[in-house]
């Protein structure tokens, strides 16, 4: 079992390539190596494997958080989890139903008009884990910068207010008003909900 994320970057040329290019890179890096991990095609598409399909949705959150750091951009995100067939030297050669349905949720993407998606094959549980991400999304798609980075370096080793505070330089009572800008509780609750119900279901 394993799972797959696709994805690409939204309003990629009214921001400079260079950075956020090296966003994508940093947050894909963390999932593994390229080319066996992941791979970015097309200029502004890219494809990673998670092996452990309770951690997609944290990367998949991690990507978004790191992508919106950049000015003007985003990112639409689908998870398919499933079966690997082969596992080839390039994750751009491996094949599976975690790739099918990964492929299959990208390309609904644009047509339920919602950035982040997940498909399992599980009916009740794509249902359910999906609503949460359209209400969570209300919240994810308007982060602005200074919110993405709070949640990128706060889902980063769950470190305490006042490291981060310490990081980015700021108070901790401006840090607890961007905890709640970014709705990083609903965000985590979640997060947790979706690998509570993996858990359930074997995955």
């Amino acid at each position: 079992m394993t799972s797959v994320i696709t994805g690409d970057i939204v309003n990629s040329r009214k921001a400079e390539a260079e950075k956020w290019l090296k966003l994508l890179k940093g947050a894909l890096n963390e999932i593994g190596s390229s080319p066996k991990s992941w791979e970015i095609y097309r200029g502004d598409s890219f494809q990673a494997e998670v092996s452990d399909p309770s951690k997609a949705l944290q990367h998949a959150i991690n990507i978004k958080a790191t992508i919106k750091q950049a000015k003007g951009i985003d990112v639409r995100i689908s998870i398919g989890i499933g079966e690997k067939d082969l596992n080839a030297p390039t994750i751009s050669e491996s094949n599976g139903n975690a790739f099918i349905r990964s492929g299959e949720a990208y390309e609904q993407l644009s047509k339920i008009k919602q950035n982040m998606v997940v498909k399992s094959g599980e009916t009740n549980f794509d249902e359910e884990i999906n609503l949460y991400l359209r209400l969570l999304l209300i919240a994810m798609d308007n982060w602005t910068q200074k919110s993405a980075e709070y949640v990128r370096l706060s889902l980063k080793g769950e470190l305490k207010q006042e490291e981060v505070a310490k990081r980015l330089g700021i108070s901790q009572s401006s840090v607890s008003e961007r905890h709640k800008r970014a709705y990083l509780d609903e965000v985590r609750t979640v997060e947790k909900r979706y690998r509570e119900r993996l858990k359930k279901m074997g995955r």
